[in-house]
């Protein structure tokens, strides 16, 4: 079973930043992290990518986020960030975390396991 568990959402003024986190962890063992994401919905609206990382950290962005916020991984920790810079009233959504992982069972080589996860999401408000 895998989760993956975000922080660092809350309320900000326009201009200001906030860092997101998403750590997986799993019952079994993380193989490999294939590729992971951050996407946001707000109200009424689709859920959108606005950053995704792949496994050689070739990193992707939104046109509306591109130069604000970077995205970045820590392989150790299993964890994503979402840094977020110069922040907008448009910016704010739930956001939430995606990933691509490969697990195994705990005390054996295989099987190998892919397979796609969402986080529960994190608001993120900002307004003055």
């Amino acid at each position: 079973q895998v989760q993956l568990v975000e922080s660092g959402g809350g309320l900000v003024q326009p201009g200001g930043s906030l860092r997101l986190a998403c750590s997986c962890t799993t019952s079994g063992i993380i193989v490999s992290i294939n590729a992971m994401g951050w996407y946001r919905q707000a109200p009424g609206k689709q859920r959108e990518l606005v950053a995704g990382i792949t496994l050689r950290d070739i990193t992707t962005y939104a046109d509306s986020v591109k130069g604000r916020f970077t995205i970045s991984r820590d392989n150790v920790k299993n964890t994503v960030y979402l840094q977020m810079n110069s922040l907008e009233p448009e910016d704010t959504a739930v956001y939430y975390c995606n990933a691509d992982l490969t697990t195994r069972p705990k005390y054996s080589s295989t099987p190998l396991y892919r397979d796609n996860y969402w986080g529960q999401g994190t608001q993120v408000t900002v307004s003055s």
